[in-house]
């Protein structure tokens, strides 16, 4: 594993995180509370099954892999919003998309711990993953001021559709810097 595209790719993908942070209040709008309920036991459950297969699963490939099935399934999720637009179904599929990632996120901390090793190289993680989170948040404000006073797009709904197409560029960049964090041959 290459440890400095690796925090590039942590930078990336706290970055969405950032970025989407608003989103998903806008798109969850149309759901049932109880929806959650049934989601966190989901949750729950398939976490536990997932600690139960640490002995075969942290394993770099498997990390890879994972991480990169992760972000493949948040990829569709921006793509589906970019395509349907926002309704209930797209809210459902997003809810759901987002629960699976949600799924691997111990094992992917767990892993990502166990596997980098240095105490050096994960403050380094943490920080980047940290101001990664920071400048989404602000890409994030100046993105939705400039939607609504230089394009006039004044409806919430509409501004979370147009800045799909940001987390789609980002989304793009964090597979990108993934790949090339977990392959040795790459020039980047």
């Amino acid at each position: 594993m290459n440890n400095k595209r690796y925090l590039v790719f942590k930078f990336f993908n706290s970055m969405f995180t950032g970025l989407s942070l608003g989103t998903v209040f806008i798109i969850y709008s149309p759901l049932h509370p109880s929806v959650y309920s049934i989601g966190g036991v989901a949750l729950a459950v398939a976490t536990m099954v997932i600690a139960t297969l640490y002995n075969k699963l942290i394993k770099i490939e498997y990390f890879y892999l994972i991480s990169l099935c992760v972000e493949i399934v948040i990829l569709i999720i921006v793509l589906a919003v970019l395509i349907f637009s926002l309704s209930p179904k797209i809210a459902s599929i997003v809810y759901i998309g987002y629960q699976i990632t949600f799924f691997f996120g111990s094992y992917l901390v767990r892993c990502e711990t166990l596997l980098l090793q240095s105490k050096k190289v994960l403050t380094k993680v943490d920080i980047f993953k940290q101001l990664g989170y920071l400048m989404g948040l602000a890409i994030s404000y100046v993105t939705y001021k400039w939607f609504e006073y230089y394009l006039l797009v004044m409806d919430n709904k509409d501004q979370v559709y147009l800045m799909h197409y940001c987390l789609l560029v980002n989304e793009i960049i964090v597979i990108v810097f993934l790949y090339f964090s977990f392959n040795k041959r790459s020039g980047l």
